[in-house]
């Protein structure tokens, strides 16, 4: 449904998603690692980083706190370190041989056109397109057939002229139900804050319509054009460093009439009793109702309401709202509507979930019906198109998608152009027609149109990007964690490696917040191929790959399963001699970010690299700032005594040990990160400078104006290029390139 509610997808996003005496209080410290004998005369001369006597207490343990000077992110000393450890950094980054050829092939890698997925929305199509090497994709629009359409469309708008540098993201989008106007955000550097303004289609003219304080909220249109239903978050304090890192609380949804002030926006919907918990809401495709949404931080866990916006009888919306299930005993996510039935997916009794239908009229549990029961592989997601109802499989890592009516009798499959990623599907219940996107990780991701009537398939659009992957080939392999638990793993590498242990492996994983890794198409993983690695990709638990009971057995007290699972995905790797641990490389962001930053203090001898990203790396107060609030079902929180006990066993920066020897490590994070504040990175670097006990470097590289996700490409390219360089400086990989000209 091209408007239905996204709350639960804006807040599930957050996820992807992130001292004790051991490290820093004075104690002993631990000796120099014996493999690796620190060598100050050779060992990289880090910025001198002060250390403040600082000491907090959890529950009658004395925890150190150093650098805590660094959680002030506009201080002028915060400022001067960030400017030391970047000379550092960017000294040692633009020294590497072979990094301006990776930085010329990624830029090459990335030249060329891209469409994303269609969309339809007032009775016209509505896509991105890039040339390319546009920093940012612009919006397109076009009429009529989908055939041809993205060759004729028109410009509707590009966020290259709003910011030239692009400094300011377009985090939003989203046209309305007439086609009249199409409401847009921008975000500052791509934090999570965005302001939305209003454009009229047909002469491209801003209305003066400007709402402000969105976060983790798209906008949901009413049926007429005329406004649109928003979360939005208090507007924080102004002191400095506050705006980016001050807790998300008291959200509520405001409904905002075109062509008034938002100081007249009105309230729809809170939870004042729970808040730091989310809320939001949505408007279902045919106009008539309104859902709305309670989220216990990111857990899939929801409160579902319903106002039917059509009812004469209660034309105060707030006050129509009325409960389907506050029970928080599962999720609840409505996929379509017909007449007064609301197709919803859910978990309630079926951890890898169902989809049932209620009757929005008589919403009582007892008269739910099963329209597809739960099966052996996870159903990640229904779409109703066309009078028909599309379940997407998740079958041990790979999309399937059944087709069947809306009494659940499966009619058939959607015939997918291979083993891979279904990236995506968009479609009207009031059209027979529908897109979807396809991927893997060597085959770059394509657009398919598919006729709900008579069952055909056409390419929409088809990229051509300049790799060969006839040379490489994906195994999908097994392997057993610390438990015995089955582990599934990706493995992408040219065809015909020797298994001799001397292949340069990156493994790149996640393990959190029910988020799935599935193959999809990367361009720079595809130049990391072309220069010879190995990449690998486990689906740890802490995932949804399997259901929910899969990411329940990865989090709060379970989270060290995730990390026992990714250090069994290193052992086969070595194990079966793809690499060695001086050939091996780690890397993830996020909440794959504090995982690196946890494995690495575990084992850190079976590493040669490690790549954090925008990590979580401070486990004791994380849930302080921005959107930390929202992690507490997943993480547990401090404040709890026995939560805190397990926070502190694995939290990255509590488990450093002076004179440890960590791999070469490159820490990654931007300045206008308000998902997971720099803070964490920055606090972390400085400790494992201090702690470092061998000469393999260990730099922090901060991106201005970028946030937790989001870079201009031209920074996203250079960013890769740094990483790529670092990983096999220290891989000890030659840069060249071995390839033909295109696929």
């Amino acid at each position: 449904m091209a408007h239905l509610p996204r709350a639960l997808a804006a807040v599930a996003s957050l996820a992807a998603l992130a001292l004790t005496a051991d490290a820093l209080s004075a104690q002993t410290p631990a000796a120099p690692a014996a493999n690796a004998p620190a060598s100050p005369s050779t060992r990289v001369q880090y910025p001198r980083t002060k250390a403040v006597d600082h000491v907090d207490d959890y529950h009658g343990t004395r925890i150190a706190d150093p650098y805590r000077w660094l959680e002030d992110l506009d201080g002028a000393d915060t400022k001067s370190w960030i400017e030391a450890q970047n000379g550092l950094t960017f000294g040692y980054l633009n020294g590497l041989p072979g990094r301006d050829l990776i930085k010329q092939r990624l830029t090459e890698m990335w030249n060329y056109p891209r469409v994303s997925l269609p969309y339809r929305q007032g009775g016209r199509l509505w896509f991105t397109k890039n040339t390319g090497l546009q920093r940012q994709s612009p919006y397109y629009t076009a009429t009529g057939a989908a055939k041809g359409a993205a060759e004729r469309a028109t410009l509707i708008l590009d966020p290259n002229e709003i910011s030239k540098d692009g400094s300011t993201s377009l985090s939003l989008f989203s046209p309305d139900p007439t086609g009249t106007y199409v409401a847009y955000g921008l975000s500052a550097g791509g934090a999570d804050w965005r302001t939305v303004k209003v454009k009229r289609v047909a002469d491209g003219k801003d209305l003066d319509d400007t709402v402000d304080w969105l976060r983790y909220s798209g906008v949901s249109w009413t049926e007429d054009g005329k406004g649109f239903y928003y979360t939005r978050y208090p507007e924080p304090p102004k002191a400095a460093g506050k705006t980016l890192s001050n807790a998300s609380r008291d959200p509520k949804v405001y409904y905002h009439a075109l062509g008034t002030p938002q100081s007249k926006d009105v309230e729809i919907f809170s939870f004042a009793k729970e808040p730091t918990w989310g809320v939001g809401a949505g408007v279902s495709e045919d106009g008539r109702w309104l859902f709305a949404y309670v989220n216990r931080g990111t857990d899939p866990e929801n409160h579902l309401y319903v106002a039917d916006l059509k009812n004469p009888k209660a034309p105060d919306v707030k006050a129509a709202l009325k409960p389907i299930d506050t029970t928080l005993e599962a999720s609840f996510t409505p996929i379509g509507v017909v007449g007064t039935t609301a197709y919803v997916h859910t978990n309630l009794g079926a951890p890898k979930y169902r989809l049932v239908a209620i009757d929005l009229t008589k919403p009582a549990r007892a008269s739910w019906k099963t329209i597809i029961p739960e099966t052996e592989h996870t159903l990640e997601g229904v779409s109703l198109v066309g009078g028909k109802l599309f379940a997407q499989y998740l079958a041990d890592v790979k999309s399937q998608v059944s087709i069947h009516d809306l009494s659940g009798k499966k009619t058939g499959d959607l015939p997918l152009p291979g083993i891979g990623t279904l990236a995506g599907l968009s479609g009207r219940e009031d059209e027979p027609e529908l897109f979807f996107g396809f991927t893997s990780y060597l085959v770059p991701g394509s657009v398919y149109r598919y006729d709900v009537s008579t069952g055909a398939v056409e390419q929409f659009f088809k990229p051509n990007v300049p790799f060969d992957a006839s040379r490489y080939e994906t195994k999908q392999v097994f392997f057993p964690s610390k438990d015995g638990t089955r582990i599934p793993m990706f493995v992408t590498h040219r065809k015909g490696i020797a298994l001799d242990g001397t292949n340069p492996t990156m493994l790149y994983a996640y393990g959190g917040f029910n988020v799935n890794q599935v193959p999809a198409f990367s361009a720079s993983v595809a130049t990391w191929l072309e220069l010879g690695g190995v990449y690998a990709v486990p689906n740890l638990r802490g995932g949804g790959e399997y259901g929910e009971a899969w990411h329940q057995a990865g989090k709060l007290d379970k989270k060290q399963n995730v990390f026992d699972d990714f250090i069994g995905a290193a052992e086969y790797l070595i194990r079966e001699k793809y690499t060695s641990p001086q050939k091996l490389a780690i890397r993830g962001g996020s909440n794959g970010g504090l995982l690196v930053g946890a494995v690495m203090t575990q084992r850190p001898d079976l590493y040669g690299v490690a790549l954090p990203a925008v990590g979580v790396m401070d486990m004791l107060r994380y849930h302080k700032f921005s959107a930390g609030v929202f992690w507490v079902p997943e993480y547990g929180s401090a404040d709890d005594p026995k939560q805190f006990e397990t926070l502190k066993q694995y939290s990255p920066l509590h488990n450093l040990k002076p004179g440890a020897c960590y791999p070469a490590t490159l820490t990654t994070t931007a300045d206008h990160d308000d998902r997971v504040v720099p803070s964490h990175s920055f606090k972390w670097a400085s400790a494992l400078q201090a702690a470092q006990g061998c000469d393999n470097p260990v730099l922090i590289r901060i991106e201005a104006q970028g946030s937790h996700g989001y870079r201009p490409l031209d920074k996203a390219i250079a960013e890769q290029a740094d990483i790529w360089a670092f990983a096999a400086k220290n891989l000890g990989l030659d840069v060249k390139f071995e390839r033909k000209n295109a696929m």
